[in-house]
C-alpha cells in the first residue's frame, strides 16, 4: 500500500491525511509537498509510485518534470539579474540582445518578457518538439518573429517561448546559459534538488509521469483562434518529459526537474525577503518587484483575469481561489506548483507525477491541501 513518508508538523496533520487519501483513491501516483515557513520545512513529506506500473517507490530523492513551474526559477534569475543591475525592466529588449528588435518588436521592454505581455506567446506555425532542443535556432527564430498584439497592451501567457526569451537575456547580460546560472548561483549555494533539464546520471530517479486525460475539443473550438494557436506551437505531450531530446534541452520555461523541498528552498528567496540560509540572494526591493502588478487583464492566451507581478503570478479574481493577498505564484501544466507568501514569510511547492487538466482551481489535489495548509495557519 502506498504510504505518506517524510516529515510532518503536528498542527499540519491533516495535510497528510488528504495525501494519504488521495494516495489509496489512486488521484495520486506519487508526489512530494513541501511547506517552508521562516525557512523551515514543516511538511517535507513524499509518497506513492514513481512509474505507472507501481513497481517503483516515489523516495526522498525522486525527482520529476514540473514543467511551467520551471518559470519560478527562471524567472527568480531574471530578478537576481535585475537587482544586481545587469538588467533594466524598463529597458528595450534589444538593448541587451539586440536582434530582438525587429518587426515590430522594437519598443519590447524586458518587463514584457517578465509579463507575458510581449505578444510572442507560441512561434509561428510549422513547430515541432525537436524545434526546441536547439535554443539557438529557437531564440534566432522569436527574434525575427511579429508579435501577435501590440507589446506591453495585454497579457497573453508565454508557456513556452518566455523561458526562452528570458534565458537569451541572462546570456546576453552574463555570457552564461541560464541553465549554468541556475546551477551555480541557486542550486550549488543552497544545495537544492532541481535542475533544468535532467543530467542523463538522475534519470533512474526521475519519476514518470502520468499524462492527464484526453483533451475534448468544444462544440465552439476554433482551431485559428489565439489561444488555440499559442497552445498548438508546439503541442505538448506528456511522454517529452521522458524523451532524451527533451531532458538534455535548455527549455527554460517548461524543462525543469526536481522535487517540492528543491524548488521550495530556491523560492525561499521571495518569500523571505531575499535571504535563504544566511546566504542573500535578493535585496528587498527586488523582492518587491515579483509581488507588485506590472500588467492585469484578461490574459489572451489563458481567456480569464490575469495579473502578473515581475516574473509571477498574483492572486486575481476568476484566478485561483486560494492564492491569498501577500503571494505571488506559478503552476505546471498537470498540477505542479510554487506558493510563495511574503507576508507569512511561507512557501509552498507541490510535484505530483499524475497530470491533472487544470481547472477553475487549478489541480483539485492542490485545492484541498492548501486550504489545510491555510487553516492550520490560521489565514
Amino acid at each position: 500500500m502506498a504510504q505518506v513518508h517524510g516529515h510532518c508538523g503536528p498542527a499540519f496533520t491533516k495535510v497528510q491525511e488528504l495525501i494519504q487519501q488521495n494516495l489509496l483513491s489512486e488521484e495520486e501516483l506519487g508526489l512530494s509537498l513541501c511547506v517552508n515557513i521562516n525557512g523551515t520545512d514543516v511538511i517535507d513529506v513524499w509518497g506513492g509510485h514513481a512509474d505507472q506500473a507501481c513497481s517503483k517507490p516515489w523516495t526522498k530523492d525522486t525527482i520529476t518534470g514540473v514543467w511551467s513551474t520551471t518559470k519560478c526559477v527562471t524567472n527568480l534569475a531574471a530578478l537576481i539579474l535585475i537587482d544586481r543591475g545587469l538588467l533594466d525592466p524598463s529597458a528595450k529588449v534589444s538593448q541587451y540582445w539586440p536582434e530582438f528588435g525587429a518587426n515590430g518588436k522594437e519598443d519590447t521592454r524586458v518587463w514584457h518578457v517578465l509579463t507575458h505581455s510581449a505578444g510572442l506567446p507560441a512561434w509561428e506555425q510549422p513547430v515541432s518538439i525537436e524545434d526546441l532542443y536547439d535554443t539557438q535556432k529557437a531564440t534566432e527564430r522569436l527574434a525575427g518573429q511579429a508579435p501577435w498584439w501590440t507589446p506591453g497592451s495585454a497579457p497573453g501567457y508565454h508557456a513556452v517561448t518566455q523561458g526562452f526569451m528570458v534565458g537569451e537575456l541572462v546570456r546576453r547580460v552574463t555570457g552564461k546559459s541560464v541553465t549554468d546560472f541556475i546551477a551555480e548561483e541557486l542550486v550549488g549555494p543552497l544545495d537544492a534538488d532541481f535542475q533544468l533539464g535532467a543530467k542523463e546520471e538522475d534519470w533512474s530517479r526521475v519519476a514518470e509521469l502520468m499524462p492527464p486525460p484526453a483533451f475534448v475539443p468544444p462544440p465552439d473550438f476554433d482551431p485559428n483562434s489565439l489561444p488555440v494557436r499559442a497552445g498548438t506551437s508546439p503541442l505538448m505531450e506528456a511522454e517529452y518529459s521522458a524523451m532524451g531530446g527533451f531532458r538534455c534541452a535548455e527549455i527554460a520555461g517548461i524543462g525543469g526537474f526536481g522535487n517540492a523541498k528543491g524548488i521550495a528552498k530556491i523560492l525561499s528567496a521571495l518569500s523571505l525577503g531575499g535571504t535563504v540560509d544566511g546566504k542573500k540572494l535578493l535585496s528587498p526591493g527586488a523582492v518587491r518587484l515579483a509581488f507588485t502588478e506590472q500588467i492585469s487583464g484578461t490574459d489572451l492566451v489563458l481567456g480569464q483575469q490575469t495579473r502578473y507581478g515581475l516574473g509571477f503570478g498574483l492572486p486575481s479574481e476568476g484566478g485561483v481561489s486560494w492564492i491569498r493577498e501577500g503571494c505571488c505564484y506559478w503552476g505546471g501544466w498537470g498540477g505542479s506548483m510554487a506558493i510563495m507568501d511574503v507576508k507569512n514569510r511561507v512557501t509552498i511547492c507541490y510535484t505530483p507525477s499524475r497530470m491533472q487538466n487544470p481547472g477553475a482551481n487549478w489541480d483539485s489535489r492542490l485545492d484541498s491541501y492548501a486550504k489545510a495548509i491555510w487553516d492550520a495557519l490560521g489565514e
